[in-house]
């Protein structure tokens, strides 16, 4: 059976030798990039890759983007492929951020038409509370072949935002904490606020108290508001700062039973790249 949306940590662990296996380390911490690396180097879950947010999962800035632009699809797939990442590999994400950095990785191998990736519910710190193998090596696994089959429709870009604001007909939902939305506070970029109408959904809301998913009836209780009569989730889009933690949604929807919702990938870093913009505040 698959893993699609969360994988616990037993099942992880009992899979750690299991070669149809790949477990990605995606630490990740945007006001200082540089310690993922370094925490990885010093330990990590036994047999993990490493996958850094700039280097592998997003492509250079432009003057347009954000600050992490969707990866080329072909560079992508080769580096799957040196990780030993096949089409058929069943693939764990794990941070120590509650899946805020790796469901960026868990969205993009959807984008790249690979459905068997689940994050591990809980993160690292629920694999060190249960003493779960871990280790310091750099594995050395066999290069597979990963053929991207694109799926374009999981995103959407600036154009098709400016274009929400106009008709109404999706709902725009913001990752980032309350004080980031109302704009008391940016810590990354040069503007503060959000997008005129958007609805203000911080990640920590999926989660209970130890960093644990939510169970599904919760979530769905969660989004049923602005969801409404629908049977999925076709109504929103989710964004962030840089289109990172905003694909924690995507899980969480995932999780509720809601498929369809979509990312903005270029989200509030890219949107204030044009001064013409609407920006709000507050509430």
């Amino acid at each position: 059976m698959p893993y699609t949306t969360l994988i616990d940590t037993a099942t992880a662990a009992d899979h750690l030798s299991d070669p149809d296996w790949v477990i990605v380390d995606c630490r990740f911490d945007p006001m200082e990039p540089e310690l993922g690396p370094i925490a990885y180097n010093a330990i990590h879950i036994a047999g993990a890759v490493y996958a850094h947010m700039e280097e592998d999962l997003a492509s250079a800035v432009s003057e347009k983007s954000g600050r992490h632009p969707l990866p080329d699809p072909q560079a992508l797939a080769k580096k799957l492929g040196q990780w030993g990442i096949g089409n058929d590999t069943q693939v764990v994400v794990y941070d120590d951020s509650s899946g805020a950095a790796a469901g960026r990785l868990w969205l993009l191998l959807r984008w790249l038409g690979h459905d068997k990736v689940a994050l591990l519910d809980g993160g690292l710190q629920a694999w060190h509370r249960e003493k779960r193998p871990m280790d310091r090596e750099r594995p050395s696994r066999p290069a597979k072949t990963f053929i991207p089959k694109l799926r374009p429709e999981l995103v959407v870009d600036t154009a098709f935002v400016e274009k929400v604001l106009t008709s109404g007909e999706q709902i725009l939902v913001d990752a980032r904490v309350a004080e980031r939305f109302k704009g008391e506070v940016e810590p990354l970029d040069p503007v503060a606020g959000h997008i005129p109408g958007s609805v203000n959904m911080p990640t920590r809301r999926h989660l209970d108290n130890k960093g644990y998913f939510l169970p599904a009836e919760q979530l769905r209780a969660l989004y049923l508001p602005l969801i409404g009569e629908r049977q999925d989730a076709g109504n929103l889009v989710t964004l962030c700062g840089s289109g990172v933690t905003a694909c924690h949604h995507l899980i969480a929807l995932e999780v509720a039973g809601f498929s369809g919702a979509r990312l903005y990938t270029g989200s509030w870093s890219e949107w204030i790249r044009d001064p013409n913009h609407p920006v709000a505040t507050g509430e």
